[in-house]
């Protein structure tokens, strides 16, 4: 009477944590599948999503927190973060390979779902990467966590890409310098770069596009963000 049980408890006090009930609905269906049954064998309680709205930074904030970091290599991390909308994994994960400033494009490699994609480039893009490229020297990826010493000796292509703890610490610091109060992390400059296009005239199914979403359920959710001529209207 797994099914049974699973229903109980969701109707309980005690309620267990939304991730709980995810981990155990798609646990049982793998064991199902293993054990060669359908994967829908029981109907297991349902996983509601929540229905919280992305925090999303104005234009002065995101000027602010460009302005914060003393480092050219955090600013530009952030500008393409905010300027491009990427995830943190695909900024770690950018090459030099993958800029083509002569078309003004980045070339986005693997990211969510194993999809690749091309996303502008903006000049003041162009001109901070060309500055910090000149300036760091970094090796195969654009942020570089190794030093140039561990690197002459190592040689070859081997992973010294910024740590995700690294780009989160970088635009957790720019916002306390930027004295910005609203909760945000890395994710929240992809959702305020998708806003910002939206507010600006950008098509919802362009901006589908540029952020890799396999649905256009995902990015409806910035129609309920974006203040449109309806919305102050």
């Amino acid at each position: 009477r797994v099914n049974d049980y699973l229903h109980l408890v969701k109707r309980g006090h005690n309620t267990p944590s939304d991730s709980y009930f995810k981990f155990t609905v798609y646990a049982l269906r793998f064991a199902y599948r293993i054990e060669g049954m359908k994967d829908k064998r029981i109907e297991l309680p349902t996983i509601k999503r929540s229905k919280k709205l992305p925090v999303v930074l104005s234009q002065e904030e995101v000027r602010k927190l460009l302005k914060a970091p003393n480092l050219l290599k955090h600013r530009v991390l952030i500008g393409l973060l905010y300027g491009c909308g990427l995830r943190c994994f695909e900024v770690r994960n950018l090459k030099i390979a993958d800029l083509d400033f002569d078309r003004k494009v980045l070339h986005v490699k693997d990211g969510k779902g194993k999809k690749d994609r091309y996303v502008p480039l903006a000049d003041i893009l162009i001109r901070g990467l060309k500055a910090y490229l000149e300036a760091e020297q970094p090796h195969i990826w654009v942020f570089n966590s190794a030093d140039r010493e561990i690197k002459g000796r190592a040689g070859g292509d081997f992973d010294s890409r910024y740590s995700q703890r690294g780009v989160q610490w970088a635009v957790n610091e720019a916002k306390k310098k930027a004295g910005i109060q609203k909760p945000m992390n890395v994710h929240t400059l992809r959702h305020t770069f998708a806003t910002h296009l939206l507010e600006e005239g950008l098509d919802i199914l362009t901006i589908k596009d540029l952020l890799g979403h396999e649905s256009i359920d995902t990015t409806m959710i910035y129609l309920h963000v974006a203040q449109t001529d309806k919305c102050r209207a």
